[in-house]
């Protein structure tokens, strides 16, 4: 599925959130479909009662989901913070190196 100015068109969720274009959406919801999987079937074999599973599988889905989620964008929002003082650091080496402003230069007292 291609637009008329070739750029492709993302799956949309729900016709919200475009799957492949927003960060962390696709592993949330993988790992949510996973989450879902495991703790229904889990409690299905534990209990066998098929409609206490579904829900449970259901909750698993949405807490793995938004779990997954928000550690993600924590993760990516601490990356860019790192990012952002370090690119800081490295203009100011560019500016300040070779004058008499350069923290790496050995201050002496003459």
């Amino acid at each position: 599925m291609t637009e008329e100015g070739g750029k492709g068109q993302g799956m949309k969720l729900l016709g919200i959130l475009d799957v492949q274009n927003t960060p962390c959406a696709r592993e949330s919801l993988l790992y949510g479909a996973g989450g879902s999987l495991a703790a229904g079937l889990l409690h299905f074999l534990a209990t066998s009662r098929v409609r206490r599973s579904y829900d449970v599988g259901a909750a698993g889905f949405i807490l793995t989901t938004l779990g997954s989620w928000f550690y993600c964008r924590y993760n990516r929002a601490k990356l860019r913070i790192q990012q952002r003082i370090i690119q800081e650091g490295m203009k100011n080496k560019v500016i300040y190196e070779g004058t008499k402003l350069d923290p790496t230069q050995k201050k002496t007292e003459d």
